[in-house]
Formats: structure tokens, C-alpha cells, sequence
């Protein structure tokens, strides 16, 4: 089977147009996306209608129930909403986010945000074929209640919120729980530091961790550029996928992009492990009107090299 994971996606500036017809909001990257018998992404704002934008974030993203819609069109199955855009317009709106997740499935799942901490740590689980490939997603993105509230946004038993992971436990034993019910477990993460092209210690232990406990795939953003991707012992890692559908490319760095599809053996028997058998990128840059394009010639040459060298520099083997 074949799984496909890219990185975050919002709906501002130059990109808010687009969700007037949710239909062709992504169409560059659609055909990737669907080629993938499960793909998925992050959805870096918050959705839905009331609230007020959070005090004290500098910046603070928004999008009506057509993300949703968007994300489904161009060939999502599963997105993530745990990171810290999330709740960018407060609690308040958060009934609406989840009423709209709710509306969109089955064609999407959202997966990261609920009523309560057992709802966010919930995976979503799509059905290839007789194999069951499970999906849960958790932010573990350092946050600065001085600077950022988006740590007082984590999900508990009697809190609505999103999924966190700065103490792993949870999502750890919940990984344990997945991996005796599906044949694949895939862990989608908002970590790392922004602008750092090489995973730091947190992201790598923290990956180790979550193979052992029974990922197969893990995969993430936050960084706002391509890290290393590759294999972690009986696992598959992609420390950082970068921007996808962004305001601005900003930078060289910050608009290389891509398409992440994994060819995934399942396991022969319900106690063994997923393997991924290959890997390979769509390779895209992030243009002016903030959607990728897929790269040709000397791009994509440079794309492979790059990414040998951040494989490198992530202690991932190839």
C-alpha cells in the first residue's frame, strides 16, 4: 500500500480565495495526494465560525468549515489539527471545529483536537484492502507560556483541547494500545524548532521512543522546513515535511516542499510489524500564490542531494 504524508497547510493571505471553491483549493498537489491509498496531513489554523483571535499570538490563522472540504477534494484522508494554531480563536470556536470534523467524515478525519484528551488521542483508522493503517497525531512543540498559550490548550479528561505531547506518556501508551488493533501506525507530530534543517535531541529521542512502542511510520512539522527523513530501526522517520500550502514561501528553505510517499508492506500476521519497502518524494517549491509546484531538472536534482544530506545529519539510514 502506498501512504502519503505532506506538510502544513493554511488558508491565509494570498491562499483565503481559494476555499471559494474547496474543490480546486489544492489542485497542484491533488494528484499526488490521491494517488496515496491513505494520506495526510496538518491543518495549521483554526476552523470554524466565533471566538476572537488568541492574546498574545502574533500570529493567529483562521479558516471556515471549507478547509475541511479542500483538504477531502485534493485527496485527504486523515488531517492533523494537533499544533499550535489549532485554537488560535480560542475555545470559543472549538465546538464549531468540532462539529465541521464531524460533518467531513468519513471523506476526512481529523485527528489531534476533542472534547476530552481520550477524543484528541484517538487515531483514525482507514481500511486498505483488509489492512487497517491507524493514524493519531500529538504536538510536542516546545511552547513558551510567556511568549505562546498554546500550552494551556492540551486536551484532559474534563477539557476540550488539542493533543500534547511534551509529556509523551499518553501518546506513547495510546501508540502501545493502536499497535494491537491495527496493522499500521502511523504517529503525526508538530515538534522540532522552527528554522533548524537537522532534528534536535527532543525530536530524535522522542522518535526512538515512539518506534519501540510500536510506530511504524512517524512523521512531522513545525520546523517550517524540510529535516531528514529515512529509517529508524524497524520504523519509518520523516523528522520534518516542511511548509505545504503557506502565505509565503519565504525563503529558499522555508518553500521546499514535497509529497512523502511510503510503499508500505503490511505485516504477514496482526503481531508483527508494517515495513516500508521504499520511499519516495513529489518533490515542490512553494510559489507566490502560496501552493506547491512540483520541480523538474536540476530542482530535483538538488532536491535528492539535499535530502541525503539532511538523512545524514539525522542518524536516519536510507
Amino acid at each position: 500500500m502506498r501512504i502519503a504524508v505532506a506538510g502544513d497547510i493554511h488558508f491565509e493571505g494570498v491562499l483565503a480565495d481559494r476555499l471559494q471553491d474547496p474543490a480546486t483549493a489544492l489542485a497542484p498537489a491533488a494528484a499526488a495526494l490521491r494517488a496515496a491509498d491513505v494520506a495526510v496531513v496538518n491543518l495549521e489554523t483554526s476552523v470554524g465560525t466565533g471566538g476572537q483571535p488568541e492574546a498574545g499570538k502574533r500570529f493567529t490563522f483562521s479558516a471556515g468549515r471549507a478547509a475541511f472540504d479542500a483538504l477531502a477534494a485534493a485527496g485527504v484522508d486523515v488531517a492533523s489539527m494537533a499544533n499550535n494554531h489549532a485554537l488560535d480563536f480560542g475555545r470559543a470556536r472549538l465546538p464549531s471545529t468540532l462539529r465541521a470534523g464531524k460533518d467531513a467524515a468519513p471523506a476526512l478525519t481529523v485527528v489531534g483536537i476533542g472534547r476530552t484528551a481520550r477524543q484528541a488521542f484517538s487515531p483514525a483508522l482507514v481500511d486498505v484492502r483488509g489492512t487497517v493503517v491507524a493514524t493519531l497525531a500529538a504536538s510536542a512543540a516546545d511552547q513558551d507560556p510567556s511568549a505562546d498559550p498554546t500550552r494551556q490548550w492540551a486536551a484532559t479528561d474534563q477539557r476540550a483541547g488539542v493533543a500534547t505531547a511534551l509529556d509523551p506518556s499518553r501518546l506513547l501508551a495510546t501508540v502501545r494500545r493502536t499497535d494491537r488493533r491495527a496493522d499500521v501506525v502511523v504517529v503525526y507530530l508538530h515538534w522540532g524548532v522552527q528554522g533548524q534543517r537537522c532534528p534536535s535531541a527532543d525530536q530524535r529521542s522522542l522518535a526512538t521512543r515512539l518506534v519501540r512502542a510500536g510506530a511504524d511510520i512517524v512523521v512531522g512539522s513545525h520546523a517550517h522546513v524540510v529535516q531528514g527523513d529515512g529509517r529508524l530501526g524497524r520504523g519509518y522517520v520523516a523528522y520534518g515535511l516542511g511548509n505545504f500550502a503557506w502565505y509565503s514561501p519565504g525563503t529558499a528553505a522555508t518553500a521546499r516542499t514535497g509529497v512523502l510517499t511510503l510503499a508500505v508492506r503490511p505485516p504477514r500476521e496482526r503481531s508483527g510489524r508494517a515495513r516500508v519497502v521504499r520511499s519516495s518524494w513529489w518533490p515542490a517549491r512553494i510559489g507566490e500564490d502560496g501552493l506547491p509546484s512540483r520541480v523538474r531538472g536540476d530542482d530535483t536534482d538538488a532536491f535528492t542531494a539535499e535530502r541525503r544530506s539532511l538523512r545524514s545529519c539525522a542518524g536516519l539510514a536510507g
